[in-house]
């Protein structure tokens, strides 16, 4: 019995965390019911309910999830528990996989108490693009952990090419709902093979990523082809915002454009420069057309293509200083309520939105550097370089590589410097700055189904464990 009651107290401690993961998802649930909505997160709400035409403005992917949900629940705060049930639940697998491998109930916990992180915990229930890419990203990894806690065994090939096709389904959200995040999501792909198969061939490379391209690939075609979301020309903002920060009104007066084209440039550059607007010109400083960028599209891209080649320093001068505020004056750490609207949506729990925007809010002013992309860069560059020799070396590594990826793939397109943007690179660096500690006290997973296991000691790198034994999960 001593043996069966140690493996079923080791079982019992992983439905300890089940428990408390449930319980936070549900308090999250609930703060931020039906679902915190800024403007994009209406439009896109609208275009889900069918209100307004599908368009790819925003990628629609996230529209059309939200629309299916939608028709099963009756409910929009459906993707609000959506949202927290695949963040918890991603945390809720991280923990039992670390709890395996460290016999840690602290180090286990920890890993859960992540998503109570203010600058983790700001965004979870906000329906936006960039919650979604993280959130898939953070459950990519968390089969990415499975697979590693499996890969010794002997796992039967179903099984690994189903964690596969299930890591890679998430990879594949992450990058249709954020076109920028494939930077983020190659890494985490690379963890995710070496994780399932211990030195891939060049054939399992092969199968793998045909996996990867197929899960991006049919989604997309499927939606351009059934869906077909309008086009919008939505890229063409980051070349109004070059084009109006970069040339001076005089050139742009002279730019060879339709004159009502010109004379929207010249007015939209005179105006940014009158507010401070340093980006995001289309919304604050441009005259929009009925039909938005679509009609201006074509010409912008062109002028952008002759007047940068003159430009160059100007431009590279213009792209740092955006860049550099997006590291150093990160903006809108928290996103409260619902912006008022005709649709009569409102937050369902004012004091909890009250609390949670106090904690949240509180934090960023007394402890600022926890929401710059600079601190969230530094700590990528150092999980990335130095992740240390312990258990988790490789899952550290790769999120620091995910996250250092995606903040400085933001440097030729940033739209503006807010928060969300280095929402990820947080998630992935507050976990993998964790893992690190953990690994360092454990270099290789406990073996042993005894005390150690039962009683959350760890098994540090000069304690011999037992080769005969089995793990308490086995």
């Amino acid at each position: 019995m001593g043996k069966m009651g140690w493996v079923l107290r080791a079982h019992g401690w992983g439905w300890v965390l089940a428990a408390v993961a449930a319980l936070c998802c549900l308090g999250t649930v609930l703060a931020f019911a039906p679902g915190y909505l800024s403007p994009d997160s209406l439009d896109q709400l609208r275009q889900a309910r069918g209100v307004t035409p599908l368009t790819d403005w925003h990628p629609p992917v996230l529209s059309l999830v939200w629309r299916g949900l939608i028709a099963v629940t009756g409910s929009l705060a459906s993707m609000a528990v959506l949202q927290s049930l695949v963040f918890w639940g991603a945390l809720w697998v991280l923990a039992w996989c670390v709890w395996e491998q460290t016999a840690s109930r602290h180090g286990s916990l920890a890993v859960l108490g992540l998503g109570l992180l203010p600058w983790v915990l700001t965004f979870v229930g906000v329906v936006w693009k960039d919650v979604h890419a993280a959130f898939a990203l953070l459950a990519a990894c968390a089969v990415a952990f499975v697979g590693m806690r499996r890969r010794d065994g002997r796992s039967r090939p179903a099984l690994r090419w189903g964690l596969l096709w299930l890591g890679v389904l998430f990879l594949a959200y992450a990058m249709l709902v954020r076109k920028n995040a494939f930077l983020a999501a190659i890494p985490v792909f690379v963890l995710l093979v070496l994780a399932l198969w211990r030195g891939p061939g060049r054939r399992t490379w092969v199968k793998c990523t045909a996996a990867l391209l197929a899960a991006l690939l049919v989604p997309a075609a499927a939606i351009s082809l059934f869906a077909r979301p309008l086009q919008t020309h939505q890229s063409a903002q980051i070349i109004l915002d070059d084009l109006v920060h970069v040339l001076t009104p005089e050139e742009l007066r002279s730019a060879d454009v339709p004159p009502e084209l010109r004379n929207r440039l010249v007015a939209a550059a005179r105006e940014c420069d009158r507010i401070g607007a340093l980006s995001d010109a289309y919304w604050a400083c441009y005259e929009r057309p009925a039909d938005g960028l679509k009609g201006d599209s074509k010409e912008m891209t062109s002028l952008w293509l002759r007047e940068m080649n003159g430009h160059v320093l100007q431009y590279v001068q213009y792209r740092l200083r955006l860049f550099a505020s997006l590291l150093f004056e990160t903006g809108y750490p928290y996103k409260g309520g619902v912006t008022p609207n005709h649709l009569g949506i409102e937050v369902a729990h004012p004091h909890l939105e009250d609390t949670l925007g106090t904690y949240v809010e509180g934090m960023a002013e007394d402890m600022p550097w926890l929401f710059r992309g600079w601190f969230w860069l530094a700590v990528a560059t150092v999980l990335a370089i130095r992740p240390g020799k312990g258990l988790f070396s490789m899952p550290v590594r790769a999120l620091g590589i995910s996250s250092a990826a995606y903040v400085l793939g933001y440097l030729p397109i940033v739209p503006a410097t807010d928060f969300r943007y280095v929402y990820w690179p947080a998630i992935a660096g507050s976990l993998g700055l964790l893992l690190l500690w953990l690994g360092r006290r454990v270099t290789t997973p406990p073996r042993t189904a005894g005390p150690d296991a039962v009683t959350g000691r760890t098994v540090t790198a000069h304690q011999a464990t037992d080769a005969g034994s089995r793990s308490p999960a086995q």
